[in-house]
């Protein structure tokens, strides 16, 4: 039941997202005198709304987006009938061309404020805690999930150097802006060095795997913390603090040999050993390997985090040109990954995500720091993906308006019509194929289910 911790995150962010880039639009039509009828968090059927003014507010059922009715302008809502009569003062098409771009930027020009002032604040207020690399690597090396095998990286790898350079922090290993231009990563595999060269596409699977930690992770004791109802880990009395040293004759050290042991088991019953204050218990239970688990979650590692978290604090002043510099870091990766997309170095189908695909993105329980990141991300991709000069995007108007100050020639109420018509058609085609592409993800393959394994 995820998604009921899941779904509230995602609207909570794209409600606030779409408030902010339409309250853009508003304020700058208000500040040239224009007149705004409508001012829409979602799409109708209308749920609740109040009128201040010449503006009516409202919040409707579909909140996937949202609008602001300027008169005088084609929008969404195709109003031609009033474009027929007499242009008044007061209204869109009145206005010079340089005030009625400013009007359509303005909505992008929040997104991008608010995007960067997010990250700002995360910056000011919870600094950076990192993983050391040196601190993994001595701990064993790395635990490498389904897609870190897939280019070769072996769990007990120490990666120690990306693109030939030595790096500071686990967290760098998976950075979006490293795996869209990495080239490689060298690891160290029993005393050899290794070179790793990383596939052009290879985010595609990083992002479909759905977390880091099907890549690469740290490692970690197979120490009891909580038991889950129902498993054999309840049947036969774990307790928080055993720690699990022999999986059917094999001993282990870490979880991930643990779960590597489970996943093998063949036969209908699994042996294993406990250490319990000094005792080594044993048990022996049917095993069910269509449900491969022996059903505890780890405790977490204290001992480890002591030695390689490193917490980083800013002032104000240190924290606003960090935390702008990650903001259009953010962006860059994002415009980088959508021309790998136009290019076809990246599949559309594996690489564009929808409100489903969002959705998982947010964490399964209530995380403001990793909420408000994603929501400042987000905010950065709206602007961008506005900007493109599509009709009935804001990108379009801008295309429209760029011609008509340039050229000092208006097009025509029917060609912007049409083009609105076109645009919202392919708008409309577009959602619904990322809305059949983020099922189609959902359903698991086989191999999927395969590497699957929960201990």
């Amino acid at each position: 039941m995820e998604w009921m911790i899941k779904l509230p995150q995602l609207l909570l962010s794209l409600s606030f997202l779409v408030a902010v880039h339409e309250m853009g639009h508003l304020l700058a039509a208000k500040y040239f005198k224009m007149r705004v009828e409508q001012f829409s968090i979602g799409f109708p059927p209308k749920l609740w709304s109040f009128k201040k003014g010449e503006t009516e507010y409202a919040i409707s059922a579909i909140p996937l987006g949202g609008y602001v009715k300027i008169s005088g302008m084609i929008d969404e809502s195709l109003d031609t009938e009033a474009m027929k009569l007499p242009p008044q003062p007061w209204e869109f098409r009145a206005k010079p061309a340089w005030q009625r771009l400013i009007v359509m930027l303005g909505g992008i020009f929040v997104n991008v404020v608010v995007g960067i002032l997010i990250f700002i604040g995360l910056t000011y207020i919870y600094g950076d805690t990192y993983l050391l690399k040196d601190a993994v690597n001595e701990n064993g090396g790395f635990s490498v999930g389904p897609i870190g095998e897939a280019i070769g990286l072996r769990t007990g790898d120490k990666i120690i150097a990306i693109n030939g350079k030595d790096f500071d922090y686990a967290d760098d290993i998976t950075k979006p802006e490293t795996l869209l231009g990495a080239a490689s990563y060298t690891v160290e595999r029993n005393g050899e060095r290794i070179e790793l060269p990383i596939p052009v596409n290879f985010i595609e699977e990083f992002s479909s795997k759905g977390s880091a930690g099907n890549f690469v992770s740290f490692r970690f004791a197979p120490v009891v913390g909580e038991v889950a109802p129902g498993t054999i880990a309840e049947k036969v009395g774990l307790q928080k603090g055993d720690r699990i040293v022999e999986i059917n004759g094999a001993p282990i050290t870490y979880k991930d040999e643990l779960d590597k042991e489970v996943r093998k088991i063949e036969g209908k019953s699994i042996e294993f050993k406990v250490s319990r204050g000094g005792n080594i218990l044993t048990f022996n239970e049917a095993f069910d390997k269509e449900n491969p688990m022996i059903g505890f979650k780890a405790q977490r590692p204290d001992a480890f985090f002591a030695k390689a978290e490193h917490r980083v604090t800013y002032g104000l002043i240190a924290s606003i040109p960090l935390g702008t510099e990650r903001a259009f870091t953010m962006l860059f990766t994002q415009v980088k990954a959508f021309g790998k997309l136009i290019t076809g170095k990246l599949s559309v189908n594996k690489s564009l995500s929808g409100p489903l695909g969002i959705m998982d993105a947010f964490d399964a329980e209530w995380d403001w720091v990793r909420f408000w990141s994603l929501t400042g991300m987000l905010s950065l991709v709206l602007a961008f993906m506005n900007l493109l000069p599509i009709p009935a995007l804001d990108g379009g108007h801008v295309m429209f308006l760029s011609y008509e100050i340039i050229s000092r020639r208006k097009p025509s109420d029917k060609f912007l019509e049409t083009a609105q018509k076109v645009g919202m058609v392919f708008l409309l085609a577009l959602m619904v194929f990322i809305f059949a592409n983020d099922i189609i993800k959902k359903i698991p393959s086989s191999k999927d289910k395969t590497e699957k394994s929960s201990t």
